[in-house]
């Protein structure tokens, strides 16, 4: 049977909700995520619209960076962005709003993040159906939420991911399994999902930038460069691809993080803020239909950008806040005195996970 694989991407997401329901932010560059404060704001971009990315601002640009740039721009006379604050409990309902509209049109959906998906679409037999399915889904979602989504086709998870990208915003990208080898070659190495900039970086010192390059490699010569990757690799610049469709891919985490406004060790302040950040927790994992969990991790970073993690796991499963509390208290602590921060250092993050969930 051949294999259809579609993968369903929202543009600028976040940005494209705050949009749709303040006309006011219309038209213009809009970022949604930490406070900028006037440019002394200490977190990070969560997504920005089209026009803000013309600035340079882009997903995980740090919020002064993107100030800047921002004032940069209306000082050659150009609008300034609008900065909105992130509001995940809407975007995860607009999102369940879209992935049950996505199950009308195709029987075997991954939700893939909270604003992407793939679809099993070997049901239609022919790309050409399929193409014109994925038509009607953007065409459904654009007009029952006002928001648009672009959507690569192909022969598996790979090239649909790559493709969907290719036409932003509201594209429709279809390459067949005879086109995928081709269509990957002229592309940068760094397109292949797993090739972080660590990587890119070993690779290019290697002579190699593009897809098209790595070709001339065996697998053994991967193998040496790469490890247990560089076979992984190898089939990837091939358009070749195994990895199966999960309808319920197991969520094994959730967290919350805040980044302080000004570097702290208050601990009335740091105690304050694990409150809520495990209450944040607590709510999500009610949203995603888990009852309990078993592992509780503490993430800390310091001022020097040195992170640390520490972790408890528990003989039995919990749901309730008081014992999130408790636990996060046990891990929180010893960055207070000596044992894990002899040296006194300001606290510049605080993260809470949960992991083990049922």
């Amino acid at each position: 049977m051949l294999r259809i694989i579609a993968h369903l991407d929202m543009d600028a997401f976040f940005a494209a909700i705050e949009q749709r329901d303040t006309p006011a932010f219309r038209g213009g560059p809009l970022v949604v995520g930490a406070d900028p404060l006037g440019g002394r704001g200490r977190g990070v971009v969560s997504t920005s619209n089209y026009l803000a990315r013309e600035y340079g601002i882009h997903s995980a640009t740090p919020i002064s960076v993107a100030w800047r740039l921002s004032e940069a721009a209306r000082r050659a006379g150009k609008p300034a962005v609008i900065f909105v604050s992130v509001d995940m409990p809407k975007y995860a309902r607009v999102s369940g709003e879209i992935m049950h509209l996505v199950r009308r049109f195709i029987p075997l959906v991954e939700p893939a993040s909270i604003d992407e998906a793939y679809g099993d679409l070997s049901f239609t037999e022919s790309y050409q159906a399929a193409e014109l399915l994925c038509r009607e889904v953007k065409t459904a979602i654009q007009t029952q939420t006002g928001l648009t989504a672009s959507v690569g086709i192909g022969p598996n998870k790979l090239i649909a991911k790559i493709s969907s990208g290719m036409a932003k915003p509201d594209g429709l990208t279809v390459v067949c399994e005879e086109e995928a080898e081709s269509f990957l070659a002229p592309l940068p190495l760094r397109t292949i999902p797993g090739i972080g900039p660590k990587t890119e970086v070993l690779l290019s010192q290697h002579g190699f930038r593009f897809i098209r390059e790595m070709k001339s490699l065996t697998v053994a010569q991967l193998d040496a460069l790469l490890g247990k990757r560089g076979v992984d690799l190898y089939e990837k610049i091939r358009g070749r691809d195994l990895a199966p469709l999960e309808e319920d891919a197991e969520i094994k985490s959730i967290s919350e993080q805040h980044t302080f406004e000004v570097d702290t060790l208050d601990s009335q302040q740091l105690l304050s803020q694990l409150n809520l950040l495990g209450q944040g927790v607590m709510d999500r994992l009610q949203q995603e239909g888990f009852q309990s969990f078993r592992t509780v991790v503490l993430t800390v970073r310091f001022a020097d950008f040195k992170t640390t993690s520490r972790a408890h796991t528990m003989a039995e499963p919990v749901g309730d806040m008081a014992t999130l509390r408790r636990e996060g208290l046990k891990l929180l602590m010893p960055f207070l005195d000596r044992r894990e921060n002899p040296h006194r250092k300001l606290i510049r993050l605080l993260g809470v996970r949960v992991e083990k969930l049922t």
